[in-house]
């Protein structure tokens, strides 16, 4: 496996395939190449897997004419070489490669269809200056175009790039980065992420399974160079018998396609689910070993496994992996992974990044655990994609071809319904469950922006209900099938492994296409014909399941232990400022998604959640980080916070020296003052040892200044945000506040939902009105005159603060008056004499980046005095775990 990329249509430029190169070095850590000529530049990486000592790309033939860049592997090359050698074509290498560029020198692009196998590649034919792109019948292999502006000296007013990735096309710097808008509304509103030829990248096109691109004087061409898919529906028609007879021809075609893929001169192993397919795949392997086939010499005496389980999840199929392993006992290595969801958020961008496009669930991160496994021990890997969208193995196909059986008569569609009924159930248990318990449904488009919904009103996303190979054909080359295979290159190649898909041999797949649909679904069985191929090979509960799970995580298990996290992303300022999202809807589905309220699913919040971090990863400026969960970098105690300083004038002419103390967090219950004095005590205990110039600033008059977060948090006036039962009211009036950066302020229906409980609904709705009149009149801050009760201290979660605050709403101290008096009497009992006849009393403060405001103190002084000195928020917005500081007046 390899990675490709280049240009059509710019001046010679080594640097830029090198860059691009560059990028994929994950895709080929064996090799590069590059070529140039006239306005052609081919770039290569090698992952080398045949003919390991030679083999090296861009490769040309003899005389130079044809020069490839090649990614993939050509199974059935053998044949075609000893064809190609009839015709008198010679060959340097044993390689695959070269078979292909003598395939398409001898016959051309009619050569492609010959190809069984995957494959993305690039072809210039230097004496009639064409460049070829193509991509392997199912799109196993990946192969972008992007159009741009040419360069001075090119071929034409645009030039085309290539590559195996998006992410060379993007490190060019010729390609102008801009979300595909279409394709972002297709994905939140059908869950549709592999859409024809658009990419999520505007102006980023991929080549479909089957077509070539010609790209030469003449312009830029692409067409088919197969007609699989109308012989598919052709071969449909014909609705051979199926009996004992087909399955047999289909099971020895299925363990050829697996031998054929075991060709290799690097380790191969199995990708194993536990599911019919995978199973199918390690135990046709394990009999090939028993008998000594000489293809596995590349699998060695004993088979390589890997599994993603989930102990005590009900997305676990431990048990079955433990069944087929024991089948192959002797022969086998099985090596099981156990992703977590700690593992899943710290490696989040990362998966983000590697897929390159948003994805339809966190399902693939199990794959990409697995992979990140199978690199230690092999390079080739083996798994079961493709099976379920040729043989119907998804529930939703069983309503299909029942309403195709509804079309022929009642009588033969009642017949597969009375077979089919606990298929069916499963399909729509979970709606039937959430109708009962009256959870209300949460439309997707209620949580994006409604000019954003608008613009694509006409979208539709049409999908086969009534005929099952139609919807077959339709799954393998549109609508499922090219994202599982997608998934499957990018985190295959992320740890560079070779992915290989024995399922999808193009021969084997026309043969079941040309059997009748009982061979597919037969009373109530999917996958009949591979059931059938596999009855005494595979453990009789694997062969006979019905529940089927794939190779996927427990999403809903892990969204609501990572609720926190996922909460902070949607709070984040960048979701806010997103033209996709509706940030207060959604924050409100998944508070009801938490506590069970609605039916809303974690498949809707993975789309929103993945297309932010997307956004993020490919067109934020900013490097992002998890501000909730970010550690402020270390500091002593005599230090400002990163970007603060520790001196200020205030507008009245007085300078203060501000120490911000770092304590650990605060949780309700917390004994405040047991917490807060002693690290006064560490303060003043090494204060002399911080220098002259700290023990100079601090003989002067001081004082303590402490947030108010932390005293309503002991007071457990601090709640998480699914606690807090949102009534109508609170949902209408935060509708109508401004909502301030990061979600401060009553902006939310919970910090509202808190000031109508703390305050009364009438006081919040008489003040709300005077607030009305106050903008008319141009008076600012009269809805929190009327209001009193210090409501203007009421804060919701901010995506900067530390846990828990993050996912909390927090009402203002009670009795602060108290606490500080309490405080300041603590202090003067233990600190040094030294300071404690300059001790001047304690300050509570709700400060933060955009302003201050003082709630209690047991000073008789001007409270703005006080304010002025916060006036730059020394203590940060909260991940600093500062909540209180030293404050010295410098005379």
């Amino acid at each position: 496996m390899c990675g490709i990329a280049g240009y059509y249509g710019l001046s010679a430029n080594e640097a830029l395939l090198g860059t691009m190169n560059d990028c994929m070095e994950h895709r080929g850590p064996d090799g590069e190449g590059v070529f140039v000529d006239g306005p052609c530049g081919l770039a290569h990486r090698r992952l080398s897997i045949i003919d390991r000592a030679h083999g090296q790309q861009p490769m040309a033939t003899d005389g130079g004419r044809y020069t490839i860049a090649y990614n993939g592997e050509v199974y059935n090359y053998l044949d075609l070489r000893a064809e190609l050698e009839g015709l008198g074509r010679t060959f340097e290498t044993d390689s695959d490669t070269e078979v292909v560029l003598q395939a398409f020198a001898q016959w051309g692009g009619e050569a492609f269809d010959r190809f069984n196998g995957m494959f993305g590649l690039a072809i210039w034919d230097r004496d009639e200056q064409r460049l070829t792109l193509a991509r392997d019948h199912f799109g196993i292999k990946p192969v972008y175009v992007c159009r741009v502006p040419a360069s001075e000296g090119g071929s034409g007013p645009e030039a085309l790039m290539f590559a195996s990735e998006i992410r060379p096309i993007l490190a060019s710097g010729l390609y102008e980065k801009k979300p595909n808008e279409r394709s972002i509304y297709r994905y939140l509103k059908f869950r549709a992420h592999e859409d024809g030829t658009e990419t999520f990248f505007d102006g980023i096109e991929r080549l479909q399974p089957g077509e070539m691109l010609q790209a030469d004087a003449n312009g830029i061409r692409r067409s088919m160079f197969t007609r699989l898919r109308e012989e598919l529906a052709e071969l449909a028609l014909e609705q051979r018998p199926y009996d004992d007879a087909a399955a047999a021809e289909y099971k020895a075609r299925l363990v050829e396609s697996i031998r054929l893929r075991l060709q290799s001169e690097v380790p191969v192993g199995t990708s194993l689910s536990g599911g019919l397919d995978s199973s199918a795949v390690a135990v046709i392997i394990n009999q090939l070993i028993n008998e000594g086939d000489e293809r596995t010499q590349s699998v060695g005496v004993r088979q390589n496994t890997f599994s993603a389980v989930f102990p005590n999840s009900i997305n676990d199929e431990e048990k079955y992996v433990d069944e087929v392993l024991e089948i192959c006992e002797g022969h086998v290595d099985g090596h099981k992974i156990l992703p977590k969801p700690e593992e899943f958020k710290a490696d989040l961008r990362d998966f983000i990044r590697t897929q390159e496009e948003p994805l339809i669930s966190s399902g693939p991160y199990a794959q990409f655990q697995v992979m990140r496994k199978a690199t230690q021990h092999v390079t080739v890997l083996l798994d079961g994609q493709g099976a379920d969208e040729m043989m119907a193995g998804y529930i939703p196909y069983y309503a299909v071809y029942l309403r195709q059986l509804r079309a022929q008569g009642a009588k033969v569609a009642a017949a597969e319904l009375s077979k089919s009924l606990d298929v069916l159930y499963r399909l729509g248990r979970f709606k039937v469950r959430a109708k009962l318990k009256g959870r209300k449904d949460v439309p997707v488009t209620s949580l994006m922006n409604s000019q954003f919904v608008s613009r694509y009103t006409d979208e539709r996303f049409p999908v086969e209900q009534s005929n099952l190979k139609k919807r077959l054909i339709q799954d393998l080359f549109h609508n499922s099938l090219p994202s599982l295979l997608r998934y499957e290159d990018k985190n295959t190649m992320r740890f560079s492994l070779e992915g290989r898909v024995p399922f999808l041999d193009k021969e084997v797949v026309k043969f079941i296409f040309s059997l009748t649909d009982e061979a597919i679904i037969k009373d109530g069985w999917n996958k009949r014909i591979l059931r059938d191929a596999t009855r005494g090979v595979l453990p009789e509960s694997i062969n006979r399941r019905r529940n089927k799970i794939g190779f996927t995580t427990p999403q809903a298990e892990w969204f609501m232990r990572l609720k926190n996290h996922f909460y902070s992303i949607f709070l984040s300022e960048s979701f806010a400022n997103r033209p996709y999202f509706s940030q207060t809807e959604v924050l409100h589905a998944f508070e009801g998604w938490i506590k069970g309220s609605n039916n809303a699913d974690t498949m809707m919040f993975w789309r929103f959640i993945n297309l932010e971090l997307w956004l993020q990863e490919y067109f934020d400026e900013a490097p992002q980080v998890d501000k909730a969960t970010a550690q402020a970098a270390p500091k002593d105690d005599v230090q400002p916070n990163s970007g603060k300083v520790l001196d200020i004038t205030t507008e009245r002419g007085e300078t203060v020296r501000r120490y911000p103390l770092r304590t650990e967090l605060f949780a309700e219950g917390d004994d405040l003052d047991a917490k807060v004095l002693p690290r006064l005590d560490e303060f003043f205990s090494a204060l002399p040892g911080a220098g002259p110039e700290h023990g100079a600033a601090t003989t002067g008059r001081w004082y303590l200044f402490i947030s108010e977060k932390i005293i309503a948090i002991t007071q457990g006036r601090s709640y998480f945000i699914w606690d807090i039962k949102v009534g109508k009211p609170a949902r209408v009036l935060s509708k109508y506040v401004t909502r301030t950066p990061a979600g401060i302020g009553l902006g939310s229906p919970f910090t509202m939902q808190l000031a109508i409980e703390e305050a009364g609904l009438s006081r919040v709705l008489y003040a709300a009105a005077g607030g009305a009149v106050g903008k008319v009149i141009g008076r600012k801050g009269l809805f929190y005159e009327l209001v009193g009760n210090d409501i203007a201290a009421i804060d919701g979660p901010t995506e900067y603060s530390a846990y828990p605050s993050n996912v909390s709403a927090k009402l203002a101290p009670k009795d602060p008056d108290e606490v500080a008096a309490r405080l300041s009497a603590g202090i003067r009992a233990r600190v040094p004499a030294a300071y404690r006849e300059s001790f001047a009393g304690t300050i509570v403060m709700d400060a933060n980046d955009i302003g201050r405001n003082v709630l209690g103190s047991d000073v008789p002084d001007d409270k703005a005095r006080f304010e002025e000195m916060f006036a730059d928020n020394p203590l940060g917005q909260g991940s600093e775990q500062t909540p209180m500081a030293l404050v010295f007046i410098q005379d």
